[in-house]
């Protein structure tokens, strides 16, 4: 099977950026857009998003445009993000009152009572299906539906890029970037890991972040969902950048470090134009690789894939995905690894009724019905898995009418200070003998759990050493020139 090398780029500077969004903004004042209820040329656009992609790609793309005027953003997947405003600190001097940010539910009343132009949908992990249904009643309002791809949205680094994406979100995108900035400082080299946003705070406070202790997230006041992906790049000794405005957060990490590695969010594809984009696909969602969106644009765009969990998956599921990636994208290499589950002490589990605790994401929006606390339980012998549901409360009943295939394990939900305190009662409230916690950061340290807990954590190993020699073969070449950006992508060789 052929290797597809470092990508060889034709690089963009400010000047050619804004060239580019003036002369995208100039084609789109047609004759459909000069309606006669619109007071000047502008495109109104609404941007339909869900605190992540959609901040990026107004900064990028509309932020300092004349050419456009976004109405409103709208808030989905996660909660409390409508009824909050994009702070003008961001929003530029074009929105000196910011931009209000609506619930996606109400995207076809304001097409229609603003005459909005474009709906832009601008967030991950949703299915074909569920796209081109927004699509249509986006087209039914009135608007046209668009989507911004890499070419209008990643920007560009001075130094070597490492990116970790997947097609769904729980592929494992987190436990392989640790694996990767372990390798790379073991050569030697600086690494900045930039992680796709979760602003889920103050926006104006967290333009800019930076991680490199525990302190830094509780001065942050860090939410769950954020600790759970900063604190193991932390606690291994790495420096986390993320926030809103990713051109300022590129520059700061570039300024630290020799690397930077994109450690992405759900199934998005980088914000940063990567020279090496690995991209992980999900055997116990052999399927889904190419049924969601834009996880599908990250398997034909992949160097590298990588199979994961091939240690609990059944063999046929992992066949079947290697045939169906090697048809898509017959020029990447396929790599195979595991994501062996460590229990604290697994003679706790044995014979008893258990309540599990999953990452939220991964059971939520990215759609699986068990992750490693589930099978972790299983192997070693549980009586029982406790349905969680009849003792939950506030923000968590939300969450169960929202993914109604949830019932034998409780999402690790935590988006605020309530959700957190919901989460707690809604354990100690449960009828169980054993808590058994799988997510990424330990609970116990956050909230107090009146039951006996044992911890289920998990790691990436690779079969074999080709990543790691195809990571290393790119810093080997980091003197290649990186003002070719944007051109044709590595060939096989």
């Amino acid at each position: 099977m052929g290797h597809a090398g470092p990508k060889d780029w034709t690089g963009r500077t400010k000047a050619m950026r804004s060239k580019s969004l003036a002369s995208r903004g100039g084609s789109h004042q047609s004759a459909n857009m000069a309606r006669e209820s619109q007071d000047d040329k502008t495109t109104k656009v609404l941007i339909m998003g869900a605190a992540g992609r959609d901040f990026h790609n107004f900064n990028i793309v509309f932020r300092d445009n004349p050419s456009y005027r976004v109405v409103a953003f709208t808030a989905a997947q996660i909660p409390h993000i409508a009824g909050r405003t994009y702070p003008p600190e961001l929003a530029g001097t074009l929105y000196p009152n910011g931009i209000q940010i609506v619930p996606e539910e109400e995207f076809e009343s304001i097409i229609k009572a603003q005459a909005v132009d474009q709906a832009v949908f601008a967030y991950s992990d949703v299915s074909h299906e569920e796209v081109m249904h927004k699509a249509s009643r986006a087209l039914a309002a009135g608007a046209d539906f668009r989507l911004l791809g890499p070419r209008s949205t990643m920007l560009c680094s001075i130094k070597p890029v490492v990116s970790i994406c997947a097609v769904r979100t729980g592929a494992g995108k987190s436990p392989v970037a640790r694996k990767i900035a372990g390798w790379l400082r073991s050569e030697g080299r600086r690494v900045a890991v930039i992680r796709h946003p979760m602003p889920y705070g103050d926006l104006a406070q967290q333009a800019v972040q930076r991680f490199s202790t525990i302190e830094d997230l509780q001065q942050a006041r860090c939410t769950v969902e954020e600790r759970e992906e900063y604190e193991p790049h932390i606690n291994q000794g790495d420096v986390v950048f993320a926030g809103v405005d990713y051109e300022r957060i590129i520059r700061l990490a570039e300024s630290e470090a020799d690397v930077i590695l994109w450690d992405g969010g759900n199934n998005d594809f980088p914000f940063v134009e990567p020279d090496l984009e690995i991209v992980l696909v999900d055997p116990h969602r052999a399927g889904h690789e190419q049924c969601y969106f834009p996880g599908e644009v990250n398997l034909l765009r992949a160097d590298v894939v990588v199979i994961t969990k091939v240690d609990t998956a059944h063999p046929e599921k992992v066949e079947a995905l290697r045939l169906a990636v090697n048809s898509a994208n017959p020029m990447a290499p396929i790599i195979e690894s595991t994501m062996p589950f460590m229990v604290e002490d697994a003679s706790v589990i044995q014979g008893k009724r258990v309540l599990v605790i999953e990452d939220g994401p991964t059971v939520t929006h990215g759609g699986m019905v068990y992750g490693a606390g589930i099978l972790a339980a299983k192997k070693y012998g549980a009586s029982a898995f406790v349905d969680p549901r009849p003792a939950v409360v506030g923000t968590l009943r939300d969450t169960f009418r929202d993914n109604p295939h949830l019932d034998c394990l409780l999402p690790a939900m935590g988006y605020g200070v309530g959700q957190l305190r919901d989460l707690e009662q809604t354990i100690n409230g449960v009828d169980c003998d054993v808590v058994v916690i799988a997510t990424p950061v330990d609970l116990r340290g956050l909230i107090n759990i009146r039951r006996p807990t044992v911890r289920v954590s998990y790691e990436f190993e690779e079969t074999g050493s080709r990543l790691r020699s195809t990571v290393m073969q790119l810093l080997a070449n980091e003197q290649h020139d990186r003002t070719h950006r944007f051109g044709t992508r590595g060939s096989a060789g």
